[in-house]
């Protein structure tokens, strides 16, 4: 089985945010970049599947230089080898006709990207592979089976799962579910080691326009002092929910 994980690299959740540039980028300066959790649990679901069925596993990323240790990392969980797709990440639809030109005659079985990034949220990116490649996509997936060349899969809809079949090869949004967080594969020094000697190609970018440009961007507003008040003072609790907050 052939399988294609999508990476994207996304500060970590405990980095506090700032920009530069009259705020249209992000200031990198001391943040702490990571392989995006949810492309993690998707990066998880194929090595798993590689050990049921054989194969390989490739993971791709859509990045400057500065993008390669998290690309190393990927290779130190246990991919085979990965791709680097050289230039910024602008928007979702750069980003995934990008790698569907890469992927396009490279006859790949299943390909996985993260249901989102943690960094914009946009949700786009599998369902974008999807479309230009011609492929059946689901995302967010959280079950995923290959029995002979049929995919199983099981997607969250309003207020219940939804289970689906299609012919390989099949676009998925991984996510938790796929796999479980405790099943997450932590690198270990002889995969560090490993990592090094593994294939890292870097392929020029495909000159895709861009769809959007920012503008600004903003830091949400700074939380309000919280106010104390004493626990039977309901009069009190009353007047300050409907004449200050407003909420009753």
């Amino acid at each position: 089985m052939k399988i294609l994980v999508c990476i994207s690299s996304v500060p970590d959740t405990t980095t506090k945010i700032t920009f530069v540039d009259d705020n249209k980028n992000l200031n990198k300066q001391g943040v702490q970049f990571v392989i995006n959790p949810y492309d993690e649990f998707g990066l998880t679901k194929a090595i798993k599947l590689k050990e049921q069925h054989g194969g390989t596993v490739t993971t791709i990323c859509v990045g400057q230089a500065d993008v390669e240790p998290v690309i190393r990392k990927t290779l130190a969980i246990g991919a085979d080898d990965a791709v680097r797709i050289d230039t910024a990440p602008i928007d979702a639809m750069h980003v995934a006709t990008e790698i569907a030109n890469y992927v396009k005659d490279k006859g790949f079985d299943l390909i996985i990207a993260g249901r989102e990034s943690i960094d914009y949220n946009g949700g786009l990116v599998p369902h974008f592979l999807g479309e230009l490649l011609n492929l059946p996509s689901v995302s967010p997936c959280i079950e995923f089976a290959a029995e002979g060349g049929t995919a199983k899969m099981t997607t969250v809809i309003d207020g219940g799962k939804e289970s689906l079949s299609a012919n390989l090869p099949v676009v998925i949004g991984s996510q938790k579910g796929l796999v479980e967080e405790t099943d997450l594969i932590i690198p270990n020094m002889r995969g560090i080691m490993m990592s090094r000697s593994k294939p890292l190609a870097v392929v020029p970018a495909g000159g895709t326009e861009h769809c959007q440009a920012v503008q600004k961007h903003e830091l949400p507003a700074p939380k309000a002092g919280c106010k104390m008040i004493d626990s039977s003072n309901v009069d009190e609790l009353v007047n300050l929910l409907q004449n200050e907050a407003k909420v009753i």
